[in-house]
Formats: structure tokens, C-alpha cells, sequence
């Protein structure tokens, strides 16, 4: 679905989450492209409040994180410098997909604004030398609501597009439960 001139609708498998592929113009000096507008927040029903970035090298897997109640984010990602293989996994224990997870390759090449609405866990592994990472959310983030699922939880079986001796994660991310 085309939502103007700038961006395209691509469906997933999750019901909510929306993968939007935004269209960029170039020329012999370069490209330019419109990475956000009012738009994408009227059909996602969201007000983003606070743009993030994470600078990462290769092989550096964030995730998989999501804030608690009442601090719960949407999250519109996309990617301004490299590539990861970003994925979102259906933590809503009422939902039809509870438990199941998504894969998706975000660059700066291909455009793509993934939105994760609440509810999901979220996370990303650095595919490329080095990666900027650019998230808009729509809460403020609470470290006492902080909370995440291990990378490796057998029960997702997540396929990582990088074998797991050349991850780099955090200590907490090492110690996260599973599902």
C-alpha cells in the first residue's frame, strides 16, 4: 500500500507491526529521503516523544528488550548506517502469536522504518562493519521497568544470521530470562 510518494506499506505476519519502505531520491551529489512524517504517526496511531541512537560494531546483538507496564514503547526503527537483521518477538500472552518471531533486514540501502508496537520484544544484531541505529518511542524509559528475553531461548529458536561465537552482547543481555 502507498501512503504517498514517500512511503509504502509492506505487510508482515504480526498484526500492528508495519514495515514501511521509504522512497529515496538521488542524483550525482547524493540522496536524499524523508525518514518520518506525520503521516507514519496517524496510521500507526502513535505521538513519538524521544528519537534514540545506538552506535554498534559487527557482531553486536541488543535485544531482546521491552519495557513493563505502565512504561511499555512503541518503537519506529530503521537503520541510517549499515545493516542488521533486526526482530521482533509477540510477548502478549493474549495474542493469537504469543511467543513467535519476526525477522527483518534493515540498511541504510533499503529504506525500511520497521514500527514495533507494544507488546513485543525487540532486538538487533550488527550485520555490517558498523551500524547507526535510529529508534523514535513513544514512552520514556524507566530502568526499574526494564526487562528483556535471551537471544538463544530454545523455545523462539530465533535464527540468527550470525553463528552465536561471533556475538558480542552485554553482561545483562547474557543474563536475561527466557520466555
Amino acid at each position: 500500500m502507498k501512503l504517498n510518494d514517500k512511503f509504502k506499506l509492506i505487510s508482515t505476519d504480526f498484526n500492528d507491526v508495519m514495515l514501511f519502505e521509504t522512497t529515496s531520491y538521488k542524483d550525482d551529489r547524493g540522496s536524499f529521503k524523508e525518514s518520518f512524517n506525520n503521516e507514519i504517526s496517524e496510521l500507526t496511531n502513535i505521538d513519538f516523544i524521544q528519537d534514540n541512537e545506538s552506535y554498534s560494531k559487527y557482531g553486536v546483538l541488543r535485544g531482546l528488550h521491552f519495557q513493563k507496564s505502565p512504561c511499555e514503547q512503541s518503537k519506529l526503527v530503521r537503520v541510517s548506517y549499515g545493516v542488521v537483521q533486526d526482530v521482533v518477538v509477540d510477548i502478549r500472552p493474549s495474542s493469537s502469536t504469543y511467543g513467535q518471531w519476526k525477522s527483518f533486514e534493515l540498511s541504510s540501502d533499503n529504506n525500511y522504518n520497521l514500527f514495533v508496537p507494544r507488546g513485543f520484544a525487540h532486538g538487533f544484531l550488527v550485520l555490517s562493519k558498523e551500524a547507526v541505529v535510529n529508534y523514535k518511542v513513544d514512552n520514556y524509559y524507566d530502568s526499574t521497568l526494564d526487562s528483556g528475553i535471551r537471544y538463544d531461548d530454545e523455545r523462539l529458536d530465533i535464527k540468527w544470521n550470525l553463528p552465536s561465537e561471533d556475538m558480542i552482547l552485554s553482561d545483562k543481555d547474557k543474563n536475561l530470562p527466557n520466555l
